[in-house]
């Protein structure tokens, strides 16, 4: 099992031992698998049931729930990870809450109470432009919060073939390979067909107008012949971290 699925394990153990007591042991647990702050149901069974605790998706959010949300989270002492959150976002959380971290370019708030365990083996996180960065870093640093060591291979797309040629011993070593490419997202096949490692592949929406704001590279990839290619949706590049770090 995820070491960090041992939370209630750990709380059961501690009692058993006389370590604490049974209103201590109430406390910790009485607010699974919920809790209810009225605007939101904050699902603190997350952690148990799938080895990380709920993602905050900023967009859209009042400040002063996020505000909440953050303050419930921390409170927990629980790893933090909000996504799609601007520059102006993380300025008001800072001041609240001075223990935050910023990406601006994942555009990512982040947490970790300790440096994380890092797992076996790494996740290659491959671009195929460099206007693919945001979504790709999305990735990388939400993998990173989650304990995995990344090495990231930027700029490598179909029009110089050659370049993720040259890289093709690194992704083959690599547990998992996330690819990220907007345009007609043809690098996903291309990296796929030279490797026996599972891949990720990202639509962007990075393109000129047929691409329909990355619709044209979703449907590339969604019909990639080489198999061992899975899809996520358009920009989502959280997505593809989660599921590369359960692959892990």
């Amino acid at each position: 099992m995820n070491p960090r699925n041992n939370s209630i394990k750990r709380i059961i153990g501690r009692l058993s031992r006389g370590a604490i007591s049974r209103h201590e042991a109430f406390e910790k647990l009485k607010d699974l698998p919920y809790s209810d702050l009225g605007f939101a149901k904050l699902d603190n069974h997350r952690q148990v049931r799938k080895g990380f605790p709920e993602v905050i998706y900023a967009r859209g959010k009042a400040l002063n729930h996020l505000e909440k949300i953050t303050a419930h989270s921390l409170n927990r002492r629980q790893p933090l990870i909000i996504t799609k959150a601007e520059e102006t976002v993380y300025s008001f959380l800072k001041s609240k809450f001075p223990v935050l971290k910023y990406s601006n370019t994942a555009q990512i708030i982040y947490y970790t109470r300790k440096r994380p365990v890092l797992k076996k083996g790494f996740v290659s996180v491959v671009t195929a432009g460099t206007s693919d960065i945001n979504v790709a870093e999305e990735a990388a640093v939400t993998l990173e919060v989650m304990g995995n060591k990344i090495r990231r291979v930027y700029d490598v797309g179909v029009a110089g073939i050659h370049r993720v040629f040259d890289k093709r011993r690194l992704l083959a070593a690599s547990r998992v390979v996330i690819v990220i490419a907007g345009m007609e997202g043809a690098l996903a096949s291309v990296v796929a067909g030279l490797i026996n490692k599972p891949v990720i592949a990202v639509p962007t929406s990075v393109g000129y107008g047929a691409s329909f704001k990355g619709l044209a590279p979703l449907l590339t990839m969604l019909n990639c012949c080489a198999p061992g290619t899975v899809v996520v949706n358009i920009d989502n590049g959280f997505g593809a971290a989660y599921f590369a770090d359960m692959i892990q």
